[in-house]
């Protein structure tokens, strides 16, 4: 390898590399010198007097910087999908998708380049060395906004490396030259934990800091190419064991008047007649990547290419869909571990007449579709059909299969609102708060329901983290997150705060047994709600942690098609087993 490539000038006007989302943007352009991991991605910089001091040069830069995201997009949800229990490959599926369902990273993958998080965070570490903060007009620091972004792009870049690599080189100074980066990465690693708690402290002064709004770019919400700055801070804390602080930064954040108050989403899918079960209403498609980002319940994504001219389109529609360019072959499909946690859910519906009020439970069999028993999520995001026409000579598969949540890819979600409470819930509960977790599951986040739900006591240790603007979230906008997919939970009588059969000796002892029960639930719901979005395996991964119990990850992911895998649960069961091997 040569030490000798060279950076061009990123000057305004020079280095027009870098063509993203209808802007030409010149950035960090690089010659294509071999990296010190044996790649050709953008890892190393030279400096040649480069400053960024004007406000072309903020949003060329930051362009640059979400480009290079753009790298490990399907990432954030394949790595943390396809490793997990939810969904399985199918005979059409890549071998390298193949290779990381098997948890088997005894080849090369192009899934795993670790490079490219690198390059995000050098490019990063550039930016915050090389802008000037200082620079003011008409009393407003020009740069403060996308300071405070680029920050938090390399703090989520430092939490996904941690989560798929383990312990990791800490490097947050621009590496300009091959030697620097040899030195850092042979240095010492950082923890999960270590990293959690640096972060914390870097981005805890930009709590508050609004982030960057350049209107629309090629008709997308450019605010929502940035990381709300609070829930990355809630993430945090989650990961790092600090509960009441991801509890408080979770809250803030819903509860931001001076910002955008974030109740909890409505949409749901239901049986609209307790008599008829033949057709649904309100098809559950909130979450979909397709088509504009909803300002409430997105709140944040990765844009991505629609051509390959113009950068790095996604994968994700081909894996997930049949697709006219894949020929209908889709790559994944849920696994039987993901149909069976749907159908254990109890589908009820309060059914009401002008004299009384009843509690009807959906029949358990007799639908046209195994799939619409218990929970409706998976069926609303999710259909397979025959077409039956094709013969054996057809270059097209006779099953079709359609990912909602996948159909287009032109955007990739990082941040929504119903992931948002269901974290919420899971610090509180972690906090030693169970009933009001129990609240934003089962009946929705309002002062009524945590004052007729919440004893006394808990309200007043809760404080501030459970109060909710009585004039803004309303009981009768309320829904605890179960009911979009499980009907009516708030009247369901088998989803219930967990309760010993005895009384304990002490109120903490109660507490102590609630906690793993109702985390639980909560991670079951996590499941139901996010499913095929790559949060599960790092849900699974986290709970396991914080218990010291490996088989909370090994047990599930063995089991994902029904029988368990012993040797692949041998092998998880040992936590250097759970990370992608670095080169």
């Amino acid at each position: 390898m040569s030490a000798n490539c060279s950076l061009p000038s990123l000057g305004r006007g020079k280095g027009m590399g870098l063509l993203f989302v209808g802007m030409f943007c010149g950035f960090f352009t690089l010659t294509s010198c071999e990296d010190i991991l044996e790649t050709d991605s953008d890892f190393v910089m030279y400096e040649d007097d480069n400053t960024l001091n004007h406000a072309t040069d903020s949003v060329y830069s930051v362009l640059g910087i979400v480009n290079k995201l753009q790298m490990i997009a399907d990432r954030t949800m394949l790595l943390g999908e396809i490793r997990a229990d939810l969904v399985r490959t199918t005979d059409a599926a890549t071998s390298d998708l193949k290779r990381l369902s098997a948890w088997d990273f005894s080849q090369d993958n192009k899934y795993n380049v670790v490079s490219d998080y690198y390059s995000v965070i050098n490019h990063c570490n550039y930016f915050l060395h090389h802008v000037d903060t200082t620079l003011e007009r008409r009393g407003y620091k020009i740069f403060e906004k996308e300071y405070a972004a680029v920050k938090a792009y390399r703090a989520w870049t430092y939490l996904e490396l941690a989560k798929n690599y383990g312990d990791v080189p800490l490097v947050t100074k621009p590496l300009m030259t091959e030697i620097e980066a040899r030195e850092a990465m042979n240095g010492p690693r950082t923890s999960m934990q270590e990293i959690c708690n640096y972060f914390i402290s870097d981005l805890t002064p930009y709590a508050y800091r609004k982030r960057p709004d350049w209107g629309r770019i090629n008709d997308r919400i450019s605010q929502l190419f940035f990381f709300p700055m609070r829930v990355l801070l809630g993430d945090l804390c989650l990961w790092a064991g600090r509960y009441q602080e991801a509890a408080t930064w979770y809250h803030d954040y819903l509860t931001d008047r001076d910002d955008y108050v974030l109740l909890s989403s409505s949409s749901r899918v239901y049986w609209p007649d307790p008599t008829d079960y033949t057709y649904l209403r309100d098809a559950y498609i909130s979450t979909s990547l397709a088509g504009t980002a909803s300002t409430a319940e997105v709140r944040s994504y990765l844009p991505m290419e629609m051509r390959e001219f113009d950068g790095v389109i996604s994968d994700l529609g081909n894996i997930y869909n049949s697709t006219e360019d894949n020929y209908y072959y889709y790559q994944v499909t849920p696994s039987p571990a993901m149909f069976s946690l749907s159908a254990e859910q109890i589908y009820c519906m309060e059914y009401k007449t002008a004299t009384t009020t009843d509690t009807i439970y959906v029949p358990r069999s007799g639908f046209a579709k195994s799939y619409l028993v218990g929970d409706l999520r998976l069926y609303s995001n999710y259909s397979q059909r025959s077409l039956g026409g094709n013969n054996e000579f057809s270059e097209y598969s006779n099953d079709m299969q359609s990912i909602y949540k996948v159909v287009s890819s032109e955007w990739i979600p990082t941040t929504r609102t119903t992931m948002i409470y269901l974290r919420y819930a899971e610090a509180l509960n972690r906090a030693g708060y169970p009933q009001s977790a129990m609240v934003v599951l089962k009946y929705g986040m309002c002062e009524d329901n945590l004052v007729q739900y919440v004893d006394s006591v808990e309200r007043k240790a809760a404080g501030q983290l459970i109060e909710f603007d009585p004039n803004i979230f309303l009981k009768a906008d309320a829904i605890g997150v179960h009911s979009r997919g499980s009907g009516d939970s708030h009247c369901n009588a088998y989803y219930v705060l967990p309760m010993p059969e005895d009384s304990l000796a002490t109120r903490q002892d109660t507490i102590d047994y609630q906690i793993p029960l109702v985390e639980d639930m909560i991670i079951d719901e996590m499941a139901l709600e996010g499913a095929f979005e790559g949060y599960r395996l790092y849900d699974l991964m986290r709970v396991a942690k914080r218990r010291g119990d490996n088989a909370y990850l090994a047990d599930p992911i063995s089991q994902r098609y029904g029988d368990v895998d012993a040797a692949l649960r041998a092998k998880l069961m040992d936590e250097q087993n759970w990370y992608l091997p670095l080169p």
